[in-house]
């Protein structure tokens, strides 16, 4: 596997090992061992699953407090444009975002630590979105940044359709509103 720092430290991008031949392909997603070693510092204990069509947005989302989650994400089937926003209190990168394309057919991962909200926009029909995380979901702890604050800068690839947001995602707070995370 190959990764690739960010200008975020601690935000990687992956690129796993691909062997295709006639029958497809085989690839590793996951090996601890492997993964701290390259900096992927995480002991996962949920997968999550979403399947979306193209233009759906999610995010930008994240936990608060003991409850917050790193994630390791990839797209199984079809496409998506991530992003993770730096949101640690006192971080000298605060506000700052870094995304990447991440697609089956490249087979990219994306690792999102603490201190970070998550978000994506669906490119292609029927995507299958699958992501481990290191703490359980807890509805309490959820919190959410508004996808398109213009303090973040956050330009979107266009889907081909208007975006599709859940009403929660509709009424997030701006990056000046929220309350920074923080570890303690």
């Amino acid at each position: 596997m190959t990764v690739h720092d960010t200008i975020i430290s601690g935000v990687k991008i992956i690129d796993p090992d691909i062997h295709r031949d006639a029958r497809g392909y085989f690839c590793e997603t996951y090996n601890e061992a492997r993964y701290r070693a390259a900096g992927v510092v995480a002991a996962f204990v949920q997968d999550n699953e979403s399947c979306s069509s193209r233009g759906v947005l999610r995010g930008l989302h994240w936990q608060a407090g003991e409850h917050a989650q790193a994630k390791l994400v990839r797209v199984i089937r079809g496409a998506v444009w991530d992003v993770a926003v730096d949101i640690r209190k006192g971080s000298p990168t605060f506000g700052k975002s870094v995304s990447c394309e991440l697609t089956a057919e490249n087979g990219r991962q994306f690792f999102i630590p603490r201190g970070f909200a998550h978000g994506f926009v669906v490119l292609e029909d029927d995507t299958l979105f699958s992501y481990k995380c290191d703490n359980v979901y807890c509805p309490e702890a959820e919190r959410g940044l508004k996808f398109d604050d213009p303090a973040l800068g956050i330009v979107y690839p266009n889907p081909g359709r208007p975006f599709l947001l859940s009403p929660k995602d509709l009424k997030h707070p701006l990056l000046a509103e929220i309350e920074p995370w923080s570890a303690s």
